[in-house]
């Protein structure tokens, strides 16, 4: 290994459940590249985004700082261009910077270079589903002249990617690249998850989650092309990983995989993200390389907000005091004895809301006199949800309200109000749920902070 400092490379998907991967259970093999990445190095195994929809999670990853804080609470708010990036905080360490696949965070295509995030070389749409079909991939360059890609998507992308790595492999400096499919998200102009070409025929009438078991949605029409999307990216995952082997920088190169949410398949509301839903919120995790090889699968709740100070980080870069998130190399020595074990999440576009998520619970509010696409918080806010995930881990049971629960609701309720303030610098009034009867539930007084 040289003495400069680590590349980085992060894979990212949208859209995709975290439990898609055999780490996670699922049986169809979809993932060995994720899972073996997740054996060798370090899994996140409950890791969740903080924003359950498309640019305001990617202004959270890119900026460290929650959506309220950026603006970027909603799609379709352009990142401020005074905002600093990671490719911002690389590059002022000697890192060359790299963007290709879907950005979501200006409100222009092609992106101008104002508004491309500081990046050094950019290939890229803002709306990567809507100047693409899943066989014709038209990108942009630093100029904003377009560039057609052969292939399916996926390829395409990892195609270009690669041809990043090689060049870069044969400079001095170390890079910093951010790979950005639009996959499995679906595809908006046909409401479908086109698959490649013989795959979704493979994985239709597959397992199905227990919780699109019960709720049904659109699973049963678009499963199996989400999880043909989803074998595919994992096989990208593993192009990505060969490279960095044939190449023999594997060692001097930290990987992160992830995604900016899920999807419930029009179980939660009409759409597929945007609720406090683990389906909406929990997302795949895990991280190989310098500081990450052999750090095992690590059960502390962790937040997309963590990842821009981890990989900073990780890479001996100071850790920028505005960004919200911590570091996870505590988590990856053990030594974790200050770790809060708490997920703090806004959601925005089907409603106003805050939630949190502990190790046991999750509790969510939303204001519904609010105005869900120009109001980006509120100062009233009502009870809405709340699961037991120890004994309902799909939450098909909602216990706002219920007599019996009403000492677990103020604890959250609190936890919650505590969050906002810190995060948002308001203290809104949280209106308790209806009053209902429990019949035979009782929540003992140690189940009560879990």
């Amino acid at each position: 290994m040289t003495n400069k400092r680590p590349n980085v490379v992060v894979v990212f998907t949208d859209q995709q459940r975290w439990d898609t991967t055999g780490v996670h259970g699922n049986p169809l093999d979809l993932t060995p590249n994720f899972d073996r990445m997740a054996r060798e190095g370090t899994h996140l195994y409950h890791s969740f985004t903080c924003q359950p929809v498309c640019a305001p999670a990617r202004s959270c990853f890119q900026t460290g700082k929650f959506a309220t804080d950026t603006g970027c609470y909603r799609n379709a708010v352009p990142l401020p261009e005074d905002e600093k990036t990671l490719a911002h905080y690389f590059k002022e360490e000697g890192y060359y910077t790299g963007y290709i696949g879907k950005w979501h965070l200006a409100a222009e295509e092609p992106v101008s270079r104002k508004r491309q995030g500081g990046y050094d070389y950019w290939l890229a749409a803002n709306g990567l589903e809507h100047t693409s079909e899943p066989y014709q991939t038209t990108l942009y360059d630093n100029d904003g002249n377009p560039v057609e890609l052969p292939g399916y998507r996926v390829d395409a992308l990892t195609d270009a990617a690669i041809r990043f790595i090689d060049d870069r492999n044969k400079q001095d400096d170390p890079f910093f690249l951010f790979l950005s499919y639009l996959e499995p998200h679906h595809q908006n102009r046909t409401d479908n998850y086109p698959a490649p070409t013989g795959y979704e025929e493979k994985y239709t009438s597959a397992w199905t989650p227990p919780d699109l078991q019960a709720l049904g949605g659109t699973s049963a029409q678009q499963l199996g092309g989400y999880y043909g999307m989803v074998k595919r990216l994992d096989e990208a995952l593993g192009r990505i990983l060969d490279v960095l082997k044939s190449l023999q920088i594997e060692e001097e190169t930290i990987v992160l995989f992830t995604t900016d949410h899920g999807s419930h398949f029009k179980t939660r509301n009409h759409e597929y993200k945007r609720s406090c839903h683990e389906s909406s919120i929990r997302i795949p995790a895990a991280l190989t390389g310098p500081g990450f090889s052999q750090g095992g699968q690590k059960k502390e709740l962790v937040s997309l907000i963590d990842f821009p100070p981890t990989l900073l980080d990780a890479a001996g870069i100071e850790v920028p005091e505005q960004m919200s998130g911590n570091s996870i190399l505590p988590l990856v020595r053990n030594d974790n004895k200050d770790w809060e074990n708490e997920v703090f999440i806004q959601i925005s576009e089907s409603q106003v809301g805050r939630a949190i998520r502990t190790k046991r619970w999750k509790y969510s509010v939303s204001d519904p006199e609010a105005d869900r696409i120009y109001d980006a918080s509120s100062q009233r806010y009502v009870e809405e949800f709340l699961y037991d995930l120890k004994a309902d881990p799909y939450e098909l049971t909602n216990l706002i309200g219920l007599r019996s629960h009403q000492e677990v609701a103020e604890v959250l309720r609190q936890k919650l109000l505590k969050k906002i303030e810190q995060f948002e610098k308001e203290k809104p009034v949280i209106q308790p749920a209806a009053l209902k009867e429990s019949g035979q539930r009782k929540v003992r007084e140690t189940e009560l902070e879990l």
